[in-house]
C-alpha cells in the first residue's frame, strides 16, 4: 500500500507514518509548520505551489489527513482562519484525492457532538456548539459527499510520544521531569475517552487493510475527566510534589468556546468488527514512559 500523511510532523500523522512503514508499507508524510528529517513540505490551503510535494507523481492510493487546526478556543476567536484551515484544507485533499484516484481518511473529533449524552456512537446525531467542532462536521460531510471510498476517525484527548509534545499528557510529563512548579486549573465536568496515537495508527491500519469505509469512532478502555487524567500522570511521578491541580468547574475556567462536556466515544462498530483487537490505557502508556525515563537516566549515569 502507498500512502501519502498529510500533517506527518505531528501527533497521530506521525505515528501512522511511523507504523505504516514498520508494516512495510511504502509512506510519504508532510508538514507544513513544523519541520520534521522525516516529512516533506506540503501546504493544502497552497495546493498548487511549485514548493509542495508533487502527490500526484508519488500516486498514493491513500491520504491520510491529519492536518488540523485544533486549538479550540482560538478557532471560536478566528472563525474566518478555522474556516480555511479545516473546510478549504479538507476540500483540496479530496481534489487531490480525486486527481489520484486516492482513497482519503478523515480524522475528526467528539467535538462534532454536544456533550449533553455522551460518550457516543458513530448512529448519534451530531449537534456541535462551537466553530471547531461545526468546522470538524462540515469537513466530514465534504469528505463524504466528494467520495465514494472514504474512511471518518473520530477521535478524542490523543496522547503519546511526540516530536514537540504538545499533548495534554505529554505537557504534564515535561514539566514533571524538569520539575517545573505549576498549579493546573482543571474542568472537573468535562469528560472524554483519552486514546493513545499510536493505538489510533494500529486500527487505522487494519481499517485500511480490509477496505473498511465509513464513519469509525476509536477509543481506548478509558474514560476520565481532566483532573483524573492529570492525577493518573501525577501518580508515575511520586516526586512531583511541585504539581498540584485545583478542580474547576467549566463555568470558572471561563474558556472562549464552550465544550461539551459529557463527551467522548464508544467504538461500538470496531469492536464488533475487531472484537480481538487490544487498546492500550493511560496506564500502559504511563508505565511504559516512565520505564523508559528511568533506564535513560541510568545509563546516563
Amino acid at each position: 500500500m502507498k500512502v501519502f500523511i498529510i500533517g506527518a510532523s505531528g501527533l497521530v500523522g506521525g505515528h501512522c507514518l511511523a507504523h505504516f512503514k514498520e508494516q512495510g508499507w511504502i509512506a510519504k508524510g508532510s508538514h507544513c509548520n513544523f519541520t520534521t528529517d522525516n516529512t516533506c513540505y506540503y501546504n493544502t490551503l497552497q495546493p498548487h505551489s511549485d514548493q509542495n510535494f508533487d502527490v500526484v507523481s508519488f500516486g498514493p492510493e491513500v491520504i491520510v489527513h491529519c492536518a488540523a487546526l485544533t486549538n479550540v478556543d482560538y478557532c471560536e476567536k478566528h472563525e474566518k482562519e478555522s474556516y480555511e484551515h479545516t473546510l478549504e484544507s479538507t476540500r483540496h485533499v479530496c481534489e487531490l484525492a480525486i486527481k489520484c484516484g486516492a482513497r482519503v481518511v478523515y480524522i475528526s473529533t467528539d467535538y462534532v457532538f454536544d456533550g449533553n449524552s455522551g460518550p457516543y456512537q458513530e448512529n448519534d446525531t451530531p449537534n456541535p456548539i462551537n466553530v471547531y467542532g461545526k468546522h470538524k462536521l462540515l469537513a466530514e460531510q465534504l469528505v463524504r459527499s466528494s467520495l465514494i471510498d472514504y474512511l471518518v476517525l473520530r477521535v478524542t484527548n490523543v496522547y503519546g510520544d511526540e516530536a514537540r509534545g504538545k499533548n495534554f499528557v505529554a505537557r504534564i510529563i515535561q514539566h514533571c521531569q524538569q520539575k517545573q512548579p505549576i498549579c493546573l486549573k482543571l474542568p472537573y465536568d468535562q469528560f472524554a475517552t483519552p486514546i493513545n496515537a499510536n493505538d489510533i495508527a494500529r486500527a487505522m491500519f487494519v481499517l485500511l487493510s480490509d477496505k473498511k469505509t465509513g464513519i469509525y469512532h476509536l477509543a481506548s478502555t478509558d474514560y476520565m475527566n481532566r483532573v483524573e487524567l492529570a492525577r493518573r500522570t501525577l501518580s508515575y511521578f511520586p516526586d512531583a510534589e511541585f504539581m498540584s491541580i485545583e478542580p474547576v468547574d467549566s463555568t470558572t475556567m471561563k474558556q472562549t468556546a464552550t465544550r461539551p462536556l459529557v463527551g467522548g466515544l464508544l467504538k461500538v462498530k470496531f469492536a464488533t468488527e475487531y472484537p480481538t483487537f487490544v487498546f492500550n490505557s493511560v496506564d500502559n502508556y504511563l508505565s511504559s514512559t516512565t520505564k523508559t525515563s528511568i533506564s535513560i537516566l541510568e545509563n546516563k549515569t
